[in-house]
């Protein structure tokens, strides 16, 4: 019997890292996921990928990870193939957490983690991601708990991440 959307979790995907791999996100297993679609030349990357940054190191050893998927169909502002797009994070922003492939992220090429993540009930989100650096907070359990605007400061999450992590 077919699991049902219901009843998944990121736990069922399978996705590829920067260099092609099959990464099987079961791996996240027991971890709390922050999902971001990322672009390196668009007005929010700094403040986000900083951000982003700040909050991996503070909570990475407490069961934190960060899953990065650049994605280059917000004005095509990330147009750099895998590897371009790995050294400008980790050189420019010395970014530790996993960058994957280039994605969609909406529209019929969007990518099966993404069409999970977005079958929420985001009411006024709706299902298309708007921009880059849209967030979703998955808990332990490998089940969405929210969903954030590109406009909403990283470090503004801290309160959601600490809850799940079971930190204070």
């Amino acid at each position: 019997m077919a699991t049902s959307e219901a009843t998944k979790t990121i736990y069922d995907f399978t996705v590829k890292d920067a260099k092609g791999n099959d990464v099987d996100l079961s791996v996240y297993k027991g971890k709390v996921l922050l999902i971001v679609n990322v672009a390196s030349k668009c007005g929010l990357t700094n403040s986000n990928y900083t951000e982003l940054n700040q909050l991996y190191e503070k909570y990475k050893d407490q069961g934190f990870e960060i899953l990065a998927f650049p994605c280059n169909q917000f004005a095509g502002q990330e147009p750099g193939s895998n590897e371009e797009i790995e050294e400008f994070v980790c050189t420019r922003f010395k970014s530790e957490f996993p960058i994957f492939d280039k994605i969609e992220v909406n529209g019929d090429n969007s990518a099966p983690l993404y069409k999970f993540l977005k079958s929420g009930n985001w009411g006024f989100f709706k299902d298309d991601i708007q921009w880059n650096f849209s967030k979703f907070l998955v808990d332990r359990d490998g089940k969405v708990a929210d969903r954030y605007y590109p406009t909403t400061a990283t470090l503004s999450l801290e309160h959601g991440i600490k809850k799940l992590l079971g930190v204070s």
